[in-house]
């Protein structure tokens, strides 16, 4: 039987974005949750403040998913910013650069129950000041595929190149916060380049775009899940 998968939602995304994504991996066999999430959870989080309140409900989930089907291993999915935040959730080192609270948990260890962990459309560099703090803490703590026991597969998109002109304007502005340059492929929020890690299985899907909401396919669309929905082995 595939192992259980949770799907981790995108910034200012909530469960119900990803119906679509879950039922289709259930319908392929495979057992799937999502992170009870609605946009208001992630308001604690906004400038670049502590993600310490998703990071709780994601592991409240892993949990609840490794007791109901009594299994040691899980795979996580990270759509866009919830890739960035499931590599903190594998990670060892306290989470703390924001400072400490008591009674609250800044590290999960999660790599000993991980065995795949799939981004979609992930920004893994940013240069824009609010996400930088965190992403510096992913990336100096974590750099690349950083754990050898857990598979790493990181999909791009590659629907939108970034252009000045009206209607890529956001995609080359997007690019350019996250990767540093605009003009260049991408998702339409994220470049190419910086969706891939050094070290993972880096894949390119044609025509895809990054959010639930945009016009045609995007990374939860059925048929784009169940190329990708190969990798949870």
């Amino acid at each position: 039987m595939p192992l259980p998968t949770v799907i981790l939602p995108g910034y200012l995304a909530g469960a119900i974005d990803y119906r679509e994504m879950q039922q289709t991996l259930i319908d392929l066999g495979i057992p799937a949750v999502t992170v009870p999430l609605v946009k208001r959870d992630w308001l604690p989080t906004l400038g670049g403040r502590s993600v310490l309140p998703i990071l709780d409900k994601l592991d409240r989930t892993v949990q609840e998913i490794r007791q109901t089907y009594n299994t040691e291993k899980i795979n996580l999915i990270g759509h866009s910013a919830g890739g960035w935040i499931s590599r903190i959730y594998l990670g060892a080192k306290a989470y703390d650069i924001h400072g400490r609270v008591s009674d609250r948990v800044y590290s999960w260890q999660a790599h000993q129950f991980v065995s795949t962990l799939i981004t979609l459309g992930t920004p893994q560099t940013s240069y824009e000041r609010w996400t930088l703090k965190n992403l510096n803490f992913v990336n100096l703590t974590y750099p690349g595929a950083f754990y050898p026991e857990v598979k790493y597969v990181c999909i791009a998109g590659k629907s939108i190149f970034g252009v000045r002109r009206v209607g890529s304007w956001l995609a080359y502005s997007s690019y350019q916060l996250t990767g540093g340059r605009g003009d260049t492929w991408g998702d339409g929020i994220t470049p190419i380049e910086a969706a891939h890690l050094e070290g993972a299985e880096n894949l390119t899907y044609e025509n895809v775009s990054h959010s639930p909401r945009s016009r045609g396919k995007w990374y939860g669309s059925a048929e784009i899940v169940q190329q990708w929905a190969t990798y949870l082995n």
